[in-house]
């Protein structure tokens, strides 16, 4: 039988003793073989993630903010314009302008991000149906929960 400890093969170690193999301390690697003394709280208990409790319908959080959804855009909107007039309602998180591959110009929509939805509250209420670059566009959230449909969280 090997000695125990260090180096040494460790594949006599299930014969040994109990006392000894008490003893002998086995390292593991890679993910999931943490002890339990040094592990974070987990990431399911209360107030690890920042969740949308409300009920009802309404707007949904996505993963990070608040998404409200801009249509109607003019085809030569640039980013800059969408971020000068809708920082005025609160901190932009993200903008997305998507382009035709094609043509180069804008598709039509972009998504913005809010951090709060205040922010984004407000901005749809002051936007929407105003005009930007001489058209008026139509702001909207992007996710909403449907009345009567329970997520999958709480079924």
């Amino acid at each position: 039988m090997a000695a125990y400890g260090g180096d040494e093969d460790m594949r006599d170690v299930d014969d040994a003793p109990p006392k000894v193999r008490s003893q002998v301390v086995r390292t593991q690697k890679g993910r999931g073989f943490r002890e339990r003394e040094r592990d974070e709280e987990p990431k399911t208990s209360k107030g690890a993630y920042d969740r949308d409790t409300s009920r009802g319908p309404g707007p949904a959080k996505s993963v990070e903010g608040w998404v409200i959804f801009v249509s109607n855009l003019h085809e030569e909107c640039q980013e800059d314009d969408l971020r000068e007039t809708f920082e005025e309602y609160g901190h932009i998180k993200s903008d997305h302008l998507n382009l035709d591959r094609r043509t180069g110009f804008v598709k039509g929509y972009a998504l913005i991000e809010y951090e709060t939805q205040q922010e984004g509250q407000r901005a749809i209420d002051k936007m929407n149906n105003q005009p930007l670059l001489s058209q008026p566009v139509k702001v909207s959230w992007c996710f909403t929960k449907e009345p009567g449909r329970v997520p999958r969280s709480r079924r």
